[in-house]
């Protein structure tokens, strides 16, 4: 189990549990209270902690190694999902998965960034940056959902978009707003969810939908806090003043009306239980799907349209009458 700098109160508590434990298997010593004990206070120091994080702890909990990713959320989901790839045009970016599932016999496409789970598969996957066949690909996945009749869902956790000088010669902005413009217009029910990082056009080139939700802790924002605190002070040092002024977490996500709900996790994060985090992930999108579902296909654009003109805040001036 991996602590984070402000879980190391926590990571005391597990070593003299898993201590305590240890002893009860080796020998024939009754333990229950003494465990009972530490598991209250374990308990009681995590709602300490977690009710209280910074901007900045959010974002580390987001990047926690032993989160759960797109594909895991996917595999226990669904008892049998069929992986498509490729963009049809150029190859097939592994930082972008998506296929064919079902839950509860609904069938479903998903389509979401993954990371890996180990450096050899970050490599693999690029860390979660997705290249322009990446957004293609979703695409592709989205088109085939709509002849098909299927809800689009979409798992999103990347950092941004890959920046690499052949990811703009491919159209790297250009694949990103024409998902956007299609995604708008999509005949399908469209469920988006943060499960991790939501980072810049990266995250928004599969992040237009019907309903958009961020799990507990995790972040949405145009730019990340190291990126902000680069450019505001030419330096890195700065970066949890930026966390904060960014104002990126879901609870400020939700007060400004960018997103629809928020997706509580387990006490301590979604890496914590990921069984509990899978299980209430699939409620969430099940209810979510058969509520829109019952929408008719122009009923539901035009709410998708609404809800996006909607956001934001803006003034207008009054031009002042010429004498």
């Amino acid at each position: 189990m991996v602590f984070l700098e402000f879980e190391k109160p926590l990571e005391n508590l597990y070593d003299q549990l898993e201590k305590i434990r240890q002893i009860s298997e080796e020998g024939d010593i009754d333990v229950t209270d003494k465990i009972k004990e530490l598991e209250t206070k374990i308990k009681a120091k995590q709602k300490e902690i977690y009710s209280n994080l910074t901007g900045w702890q959010k974002v580390q909990l987001s990047r926690h190694p032993e989160r759960p990713y797109t594909l895991h959320y996917i595999q226990q989901m669904c008892k049998k999902f069929v992986e498509l790839h490729g963009d049809r045009k150029f190859k097939d970016d592994k930082a972008i998965v998506g296929g064919i599932g079902k839950i509860n016999g609904q069938p479903l496409v998903f389509i979401g960034h993954q990371k890996g789970v180990n450096t050899k598969m970050r490599q693999y996957r690029n860390f979660g940056m997705a290249n322009p066949e990446g957004y293609r690909k979703a695409l592709r996945l989205m088109k085939m959902a709509e002849r098909f009749g299927m809800p689009v869902i979409c798992l999103i956790d990347t950092p941004g978009a890959f920046p690499g000088l052949e990811a703009e010669e491919r159209g790297q902005a250009e694949a990103i707003a024409r998902n956007l413009f299609e995604m708008a217009q999509l005949k399908v029910p469209i469920l988006c969810y943060i499960i991790g990082e939501g980072a810049s056009g990266g995250a928004l080139g599969i992040g237009l939908g019907d309903r958009i939700f961020m799990l507990e802790n995790t972040w949405y924002s145009v730019i990340s806090p190291e990126s902000c605190s680069s450019i505001l002070w030419r330096s890195w040092d700065y970066k949890e003043q930026a966390a904060d002024a960014l104002k990126l977490t879901a609870d400020h996500m939700l007060e400004f009306g960018l997103i629809d709900d928020i997706v509580k996790e387990p006490a301590g994060g979604a890496h914590m239980e990921p069984d509990k985090m899978v299980k209430t992930l699939k409620a969430h999108i099940k209810k979510n799907v058969a509520e829109l579902m019952a929408l008719g296909e122009e009923e539901r654009i035009q709410h998708r349209l609404e809800k996006y003109s909607k956001m934001g805040q803006f003034d207008i001036a009054k031009a002042k009458n010429k004498k």
